[in-house]
């Protein structure tokens, strides 16, 4: 196994509206939305590493997240992240190329939160981020995780909680 270290920015889309007659998948974001999801880019680009690549989620109010963040990196839409799984989310990260050493995932809850708690243990030393994210993943919410070791080797209990921030 490599000792590359790793960062995987896991994030909630942001607020959505609930417009009448449009699917769940075809919510665009609030106006609320599109402010916390620019305050959350502008958090990415000063506080983590830059983003090699990032997954998205292909509803709306996730594409959208992404475009408001003005993160600037190759991205891959992907019906699998949409209603699914954490297993499905591990399943597509662990397919990244080794090339990328950060990677964002926008997704939806409740999976982004099962995700973040799954991929680390009860005995991380960040135990206030963990009981955060435990109580409430909030819109636009952002999990950072450190690994060491190729994105394929990724599963649940390896990964390192290093923050939870939301930005408001």
């Amino acid at each position: 196994m490599s000792e590359s270290r790793r960062t995987l920015l896991l994030m909630r889309h942001a607020k959505s509206g609930y417009p009448p007659g449009v699917a769940d998948h075809d919510r665009p974001l609030a106006p609320r939305g599109i402010r916390e999801a620019g305050l959350g880019g502008d958090w990415l680009r000063v506080n983590q590493p830059r983003i090699d690549l990032v997954l998205c989620s292909t509803a709306t109010r996730a594409r959208q997240t992404l475009s408001h963040t003005g993160v600037d990196a190759p991205v891959q839409y992907r019906d699998r992240l949409y209603d699914t799984t954490p297993g499905t989310v591990i399943d597509e990260i662990n397919a990244v190329a080794d090339t990328v050493g950060t990677l964002l995932v926008v997704g939806h809850e409740p999976t982004m939160s099962a995700l973040a708690l799954g991929l680390t243990t009860d005995d991380d030393a960040n135990n206030a981020a963990r009981q955060r994210i435990s109580e409430k993943y909030p819109t636009s919410g952002i999990a950072v995780l450190g690994l060491i070791g190729e994105w394929g080797d990724l599963q649940p209990g390896r990964a390192a909680l290093n923050c939870f921030y939301v930005p408001r």
